[in-house]
């Protein structure tokens, strides 16, 4: 039985695709958020184009991370890679509206330089921001990779199809969940604890909507659960904590439960 083990695992390592670690594509990730945010890890260029170079480069890696992953006979890897590092200015001007986002709305955040170094909603926000681009040019797999590496360092789960506008602000942010069809406006801020869910993980509804619409200038806060593809929050709501919301909800909606709560003196009967 033992060596039966041995040659089912020895098989698998002979047709194995050579397909870089996920170590090896985070990095590449992270090297692209430093680059546009030297805040991260400052690194030195004394021109212009010594900075061009060095995208150029991760712009290389891109394309060999997908030629070695991507599974596509009619994929141009090679256009692919130079579009999405074409697209980086928008990428860039979108985190930069949630830094904003996140330095007006936090009285906790000094400076927006401790947003970009410390905060872990930007952080996740950053990753989701790349994978979302890569996921709009149909590349398999690592967009899944870098959002669930930003998810295992934070806590804070967004699937890289999810469309979410800019100036988006995660506060806390431990324990959110936001799924693949879901839509998020503009303005938005979650707090810990958020899932913007689906109703059934039957396997049969895999391509339909089935996470819920946020409109814009919507605060959710802490421990709301908001389910189904038809629920839509209507803008400038406020949902309280832990509500269970599977309706929509009318704009400029303000929901929350209204607990009874008993307090005894533990010194009197």
């Amino acid at each position: 039985m033992i060596n039966e083990f041995y040659r089912q695992i020895f098989d698998k390592h002979k047709n194995v695709e050579a397909v870089p670690s996920n170590d090896e594509i985070t990095a590449w990730a992270l090297q692209v958020i430093r680059l546009l945010f030297p805040e991260q890890s400052k690194q030195e260029f004394k021109t212009v184009d010594e900075l061009k170079h060095e995208f150029k480069k991760l712009e290389n890696e891109l394309f060999l991370i997908m030629n070695a992953t991507q599974v596509c006979e009619d994929c141009n890897n090679e256009q692919i890679s130079k579009t999405f590092f074409e697209n980086l200015p928008v990428i860039y001007q979108l985190l930069n509206t949630d830094i904003q986002e996140i330095f007006e709305g936090d009285p906790a955040a000094r400076t927006e330089f401790e947003v970009i170094r410390t905060y872990p909603g930007f952080f996740a926000i950053s990753f989701y921001r790349l994978a979302n681009s890569l996921y709009k040019h149909n590349v398999p797999l690592l967009p899944r990779i870098l959002t669930e590496f930003a998810h295992s360092k934070t806590g804070i789960d967004i699937h890289p199809a999810a469309e979410i506008g800019e100036y988006f602000h995660i506060d806390h942010g431990t324990g959110i969940v936001i799924g693949e069809s879901c839509i998020i406006g503009k303005h938005v801020k979650l707090y810990q604890g958020v899932t913007l869910g689906a109703l059934s993980v039957s396997k049969n509804m895999a391509f339909t909507k089935r996470h819920p619409t946020v409109e814009d200038h919507v605060v959710i806060y802490s421990g709301a659960t908001i389910l189904g593809g038809e629920t839509i929050i209507g803008h400038h709501s406020t949902i309280g904590g832990n509500v269970w919301i599977t309706k929509s909800v009318r704009p400029n909606s303000t929901v929350y439960h209204k607990p009874a709560l008993i307090v005894l003196n533990k010194n009197k009967e």
